[in-house]
């Protein structure tokens, strides 16, 4: 049961405000509410009752709602109890302020974020085989491999570099960097070229769900974190974006798979186009991020630093933008140190710096058995979703050619209108793990673990396709059931991280991810893609995965993170 400061004010001044006492006998904080059950020896369950009503009579409703609704993710002591109570206190203040303007703006701009997740992997996926053509690539996962490896380096950059520099520059720059190098690739001359481009433009497009999952989630009230799951809409968006500006570019101004003459740059003009408006599109993105909206650091974030003062400037500066007020003082924080001070002289000063490339975020999520367990148990769902899902999905349009080929269907035409409508059926796909989410019984656990499920399922029904109209079906439902899988997946991983880690957590789930991502093209050059080998080993690594999923102990429906 967790009990308020207010509610304990009230249990204080019934006992006669006496000092209460840990289990261990040595005095609590003041207003520390996670050690006030003995408050007094002889308190009994109808006393704490008539406590709760009598001080919840003529309080604001709101502020009583908050506190009831921010029960954390988190058992108790997994993470350090003074953190823990401030973080209770910073909870309660964003509950109190509620959903607004300032948290639906950032709604947009976080959802561009996880639109690039999503829409540079397929913009590799779409212009490979063109590329492949034009530069006579005898192994074309090359590319993909090239981009994976990106995609490793800045989820490891920026998922572990925004718990030391902050949230603002690193949600910033990732974007930024993904449409400059998105933009130059437009002009590679070779092979090589648009393989370092494509790693470099993933490197800022690695660190966009880290960072931005971090950033959303610590300004987001508990009652609405549900919105993490509807986020993946812009991740199904994208990959219709990219796959519908795709069609017409692709389809008509590329070369064929089918020509006996040498394929040159002016025929195969097309796929240059498609990476000018893409990187554009990205380009814009960044600027409504960087000039347009004004991002304020996370207040957990520099209460982790130790910047409470600025914590509650900012809770109070988003309440204004709310056009709210919050009752929020520095003292609420203060209360909860447990002695000392935070030196600002210069030794010590660069003594922090000095600790900044240490493992201590690393450690902290492996600080309890239960923990670690669960730290563990999601590094491998992401890392075997992550060798599964590219396995794939990277090579669905050249599958659709070669395949379709086999058919006797496998034009240019055909292979990017399927893949338009594989794009379109990812749409209902996130919302529907928006509504999961939410349901009783179900929650986090039971929709990702169904939906992982599925999508293997799915996957090997895709063998026993017989033409291109059924590989089609197939391919539908695998993207309907994958992006209800990552709806799920992107909204749970950061709920069960503390704050003052989570850009880490973020980075080792993300990482294990891009790891394992990496051996997909390395499989997909020695496996043929046109036989069903890749999709044997891709749908069992995700039915892996959802019994994994079963066994991670802690479900965050309901709660609100830390």
């Amino acid at each position: 049961m967790h009990i308020s400061p207010s509610l304990v004010d009230g249990l204080r001044r019934r006992s006669g405000n006496r000092t209460a006492e840990a289990p261990t006998g040595r005095p609590c904080p003041t207003r520390a509410s996670f050690c006030f059950l003995k408050v007094r020896p002889n308190f009994t369950m109808t006393d704490i009752k008539r406590d709760v009503k009598d001080e919840t009579d003529g309080l604001d409703r709101t502020n009583f709602d908050a506190t009831i609704t921010t029960t954390p993710v988190l058992d108790q002591g997994t993470v350090d109890p003074v953190y823990q109570a401030k973080a209770h206190v910073l909870n309660n203040a964003v509950q109190q302020i509620g959903m607004g303007k300032y948290q639906w703006e950032l709604f947009v701009l976080v959802g561009f974020g996880w639109a690039a997740d999503n829409m540079w992997p397929v913009i590799t996926s779409l212009i490979l085989p063109a590329v492949a053509l034009e530069f006579n690539q005898t192994k074309p996962p090359l590319l993909t491999l090239a981009q994976n490896i990106g995609l490793l380096a800045g989820a490891v950059f920026w998922g572990f570099g925004c718990d030391i520099f902050g949230r603002r520059l690193a949600f910033n720059a990732t974007i930024g960097v993904t449409a400059v190098f998105g933009l130059i690739a437009a002009g590679a001359p070779n092979f090589a070229a648009i393989g370092c481009f494509a790693a470099l433009w993933s490197f800022g497009v690695g660190g966009n769900l880290p960072v931005d999952s971090a950033v959303f989630l610590e300004f987001l009230p508990g009652s609405h974190q549900y919105l993490l799951t509807v986020l993946s809409i812009f991740w199904a968006f994208a990959q219709l974006l990219a796959t519908l500006v795709a069609w017409p570019l692709l389809g008509y101004h590329i070369c064929s798979s089918e020509q006996t003459t040498p394929c040159t740059r002016s025929q195969n003009f097309g796929w240059r186009w498609f990476m000018i408006a893409m990187g554009g599109f990205s380009m814009i993105c960044f600027i409504l991020r960087f000039v347009v909206f004004t991002l304020y650091e996370s207040p957990k974030f520099l209460m982790g630093k130790g910047k409470d003062a600025e914590a509650v400037a900012v809770v109070h500066k988003v309440a204004a933008k709310n056009r709210k007020t919050s009752t929020l003082s520095l003292a609420d924080l203060e209360v909860h140190n447990e002695g000392g001070h935070q030196e600002t002289d210069a030794a010590a000063a660069l003594k922090r710096k000095l600790e900044k490339i240490d493992l201590t975020h690393v450690r902290a999520l492996f600080r309890t058995r239960k923990l670690a367990y669960s730290t563990t148990l999601i590094m491998c769902v992401w890392a075997f979703i992550g060798l599964a899902f590219p396995l794939y999905n990277a090579f669905i349009p050249y599958t659709l050619s070669s395949r379709g080929a086999t058919f006797g269907d496998g034009s240019t035409y055909l292979t990017y209108r399927n893949s338009l409508i594989i794009a379109v059926l990812g749409i209902p796909g996130a919302l529907i793990g928006g509504v999961l989410v939410e349901v009783p019984k179900v929650g986090r656990k039971g929709a990702l673990a169904l939906s992982t499920t599925l999508t293997g399922v799915f996957l090997f029904g895709s063998t026993t396709a017989k033409n291109s109209n059924a590989l089609l079906g197939w391919n539908c439902a695998f993207s309907f059931m994958s992006n209800v899988m990552y709806a799920v997946l992107y909204a749970y991983t950061p709920e069960i991280f503390p704050t003052k880690d989570r850009g880490t957590g973020n980075a080792l789930t993300a990482s294990a991810n891009r790891v394992f991502g990496i051996m997909a093209p390395i499989i997909a050059i020695y496996a043929n893609l046109e036989t069903a080998a890749p999709v044997y080993v891709s749908g069992a690594l995700f039915l892996a995965a959802g019994v994994l999923v079963c066994l991670l102990p802690f479900e965050s429906r309901g709660k609100a993170s830390l």
